[in-house]
Formats: C-alpha cells, structure tokens, sequence
C-alpha cells in the first residue's frame, strides 16, 4: 500500500468510527460516574473503619484521601505514562 492509499484507509475508519462515538462516550462515562460512586462509598467505610478502631477524625481523614487517591482517574492516567 502506498501512502495515500493509508491515508484513504485511514479516513474510512475514521469515518465509520464517528456515528459509534456518542454511544461508546455515554457508556464510557456512565462506567465512570459507576466506578467514581464506588470509590467514594469505599473511602467513606474506609474512613468509619478507622474512626472506630480508634484513630482520630482529622487523621482519619488525611488517611481516606490517600486512600481516595488510587480512584483519581486524571491522576492514575498520568501515572500510566
């Protein structure tokens, strides 16, 4: 294949890519908003967790949003590089 033979390829795909795209960004972000709902009730038993062992609120919380920081998507995407 030559180059612009790639090229025409190319736009095809992009081309039949398009109509799929706001159905696969709906689903995307719905599993987003899913795994963020998640992580929050995760991070708020994680703090309970904490404050009935004993450990006081102010650390107890410090202590979540480390925890919290693994469900940063933005943060775990940057890490990935």
């Amino acid at each position: 294949m030559n180059k612009d033979e790639r090229e025409i390829n190319g736009f095809k795909m992009f081309g039949l890519m398009i109509p799929k795209m706001p159905g696969l960004m709906f689903r995307l972000s719905g599993t987003l908003l899913r795994f963020k709902s998640q992580a929050n009730k995760a991070g708020r038993v994680f703090k309970k967790e904490l404050v009935n062992q004993g450990i006081d609120e102010i650390t107890a919380e410090g202590l979540k949003e480390k925890y919290m920081e693994g469900s940063h998507i933005r943060q775990y995407l940057m890490n990935m590089r």
